[in-house]
């Protein structure tokens, strides 16, 4: 994806007042429980929840929202039961044949990370015909963690990392924190300004723990099927009420403890 990559662990935040482009990170959970309250199987929820990612992602530019990373599937979540693991594969494939064609004209450029070993080969040619389609889009950009792990993401970097040190493409000497990350299956987009989870939990789930080093968590006590324009836009205004620091402190509370 060519978008400049910004330095979110050294760099100064952006004004509050245009904190432009904005990268928001979201856990899409809460399908389970959904169809569960309704008496319905577990799949008609997780078919709500791709409605509901059509919501998100039709209001996202609207609200200065540049980069959207979704997390669709864990490398965990192998082990639910065969037939939910049938339904949630099939979730890519109904998205993207019904709104492909209109990313395409949207200006949206589509990418996948995570795990391509394990899925179907109908799956990874929707993926693959999906990243080519909108290849050269760059008003908006979709990021869809599916099979995605961040653990599995790191030791997958860790490990080409060591086979290039190793070949002598790389010197131990040079590794720090930007060239990890280059190896990383985010290294072309910004870290996320804020990482959103829906349906009441308070956890990371295994996503994106290296980019969330400075990222802002807003929890939201809504199910991710019921999720809309309205429930971003409280995310982005809750996320306006930072004070981002990046491990630094402002001058108020240096002139405070001084």
């Amino acid at each position: 994806m060519a978008v400049a990559r910004t330095q979110p662990l050294t760099g100064a935040p952006a004004a509050r007042e245009a904190p432009a482009p904005l990268h928001v990170a979201i856990v899409m959970d809460g399908n389970g429980r959904w169809a569960k309250r309704r008496g319905l199987p577990r799949t008609l929820g997780h078919r709500a929840g791709v409605e509901a990612l059509k919501r998100t992602v039709a209001a996202a530019p609207d609200l200065n929202i540049r980069w959207l990373t979704v997390f669709g599937f864990s490398t965990e979540n192998w082990s639910r039961p065969a037939a939910e693991v049938a339904e949630l594969m099939a979730l890519p494939k109904r998205y993207f044949e019904s709104e492909l064609g209109r990313l395409e004209r949207d200006g949206v450029r589509v990418r996948i990370i995570g795990r391509r070993e394990g899925l179907s080969q109908d799956l990874v040619d929707i993926c693959d015909e999906a990243e080519a389609r909108t290849a050269a889009n760059d008003r908006f950009f979709l990021q869809i963690a599916f099979n995605y792990g961040g653990q599995a993401d790191i030791s997958e970097a860790a490990r080409k990392l060591a086979g290039d040190v190793a070949a002598g493409k790389v010197a131990a000497d040079d590794i720090d924190e930007a060239l990890f990350a280059s190896y990383l299956s985010t290294r072309d987009t910004p870290a996320p300004d804020v990482i959103v989870r829906p349906s009441g939990e308070q956890r990371l789930s295994n996503f994106m723990l290296w980019e969330a080093a400075y990222a802002e968590f807003v929890f939201q006590d809504v199910l991710w099927p019921d999720y809309g324009p309205e429930h971003l836009k409280a995310a982005i205004d809750e996320f306006h009420t930072r004070e981002r620091r990046y491990g630094g402190a402002v001058a108020d509370d240096v002139l405070a403890t001084g």
